[in-house]
């Protein structure tokens, strides 16, 4: 379950149904926050749409859309479309979830796993190279705690820090 505000607070719920809920919550940036935002405008805030394409295909996923502000409140579910704009959104919510999975796959490792990190970091590396995260700047200060522990493998440091260099550079 992803949940973002106009203003970019944004709370991510990633979790099997029999795990005890553990809530992160975190800052969008303006630029992927207006996208959102822009999306859902674009496909009427969900109101009273069917997005679901009617074809048959494969079971990808039920994907429910829920936008609220004050008394409204629309939702819209649908498990394929043909919607760019609903893809789109889909993808960009992904893509926001798959940088918050990272960075407690990161933080789990750190604390239980040590030699699982350059894999992880590696998996990051590919993920930046193919554009799959979205604001993956979010990972920051966790790989900064990366960097700085002496404790944890040279790989994983220098990977974490050839991250936070690309991140670095991308946000220039």
């Amino acid at each position: 379950m992803l949940s973002v505000t106009a203003d970019g607070a944004a709370i991510y719920e990633g979790r099997p149904c029999s795990d005890a809920p553990n809530p992160r919550s975190f800052r969008l940036s303006p630029a992927t926050t207006r996208r959102l935002f822009d999306l859902a405008a674009q496909l009427g805030n969900f109101k009273s749409m069917d997005l679901e394409s009617h074809k048959k295909v494969a079971n990808l996923g039920l994907k429910t859309f829920t936008y609220e502000n004050g008394a409204e409140k629309n939702q819209v579910q649908f498990n394929y479309t043909l919607r760019r704009e609903a893809q789109e959104l889909s993808d960009l919510c992904e893509r926001i979830s798959s940088v918050q999975q990272h960075v407690m796959a990161l933080e789990y490792l750190m604390k239980y796993d040590h030699l699982g990190l350059p894999k992880e970091l590696r998996q990051i590396q590919i993920d930046l190279d193919n554009n799959a995260l979205a604001d993956p700047e979010i990972m920051g200060p966790t790989l900064e705690r990366i960097v700085r522990n002496p404790k944890l493998l040279h790989l994983a440091q220098s990977r974490a820090e050839d991250i936070l260099q690309r991140l670095h550079l991308n946000s220039n």
